[in-house]
């Protein structure tokens, strides 16, 4: 009798590889047709790979996109000891709170106005929001620069994405309301009056 283990990847259907690969890397979004078609035809298979390293699947076919996060354990001592952390919580700095902020809030207007489903921002629009809650003697070039790198950043965590063809301008993505609800909104918008009154003592 032969005792061995089957490979994993007899397990799960080949399709769904690259899907993992890309949820691994970050968000994937319904752009990418044949991703897209396979992680909805295959979830469950997608669901139980990831739920091994103690992650789920979020996915919200309404907006179209799907991305990882780590399961949440009841703080309960009967339980089982969970999983360790694969993904690491990280402090964002104040610039980068402060543009996803504003980046939140522009969504926020664009839905009550009822424009288009894709909300574009450009470079420039994106360093005049953001002058307004930094030190107005800031140096032109290094304000510049310290935006960009908070650009950078939200475009790697997939909050930002680059438009093809157009110079400077961005698409704000969608899941960005997965991640910043009202409530965050409104604690930080309470640490910028702070901030605000003590600068201006």
């Amino acid at each position: 009798m032969n005792s061995e283990q089957p490979p994993i990847s007899a397990l799960y259907p080949a399709e769904i590889s690259a899907v993992l690969v890309t949820l691994f890397k970050g968000v994937l979004y319904q752009g990418k047709r044949d991703l897209w078609r396979h992680l909805l035809d295959y979830r469950s298979n997608v669901s139980a790979y990831v739920s091994v390293l103690g992650l789920e699947v979020v996915i919200d076919e309404a907006e179209g996109y799907a991305y990882l996060r780590q399961e949440q354990h009841p703080d309960d001592a009967d339980e089982k000891k969970p999983i360790p952390r694969l993904m690491v919580r990280r402090a964002l700095p104040y610039v980068v709170s402060l543009l996803l902020m504003l980046l939140r809030k522009r969504l926020l207007e664009a839905d009550a106005s009822g424009d288009a489903l894709r909300v574009a921002i450009s470079r420039k629009e994106i360093i005049e929001m953001m002058r307004v809650f930094l030190q107005e003697n800031a140096n032109e070039v290094k304000l510049g620069k310290a935006i960009d790198v908070c650009i950078r950043r939200l475009e790697s965590y997939g909050f930002l994405r680059k438009l093809q063809g157009q110079q400077e301008q961005y698409e704000i993505c969608r899941i960005i309301r997965a991640f910043i609800d009202a409530q965050w909104l409104t604690d930080m918008e309470l640490i910028l009056k702070e901030y605000a009154e003590f600068t201006a003592e």
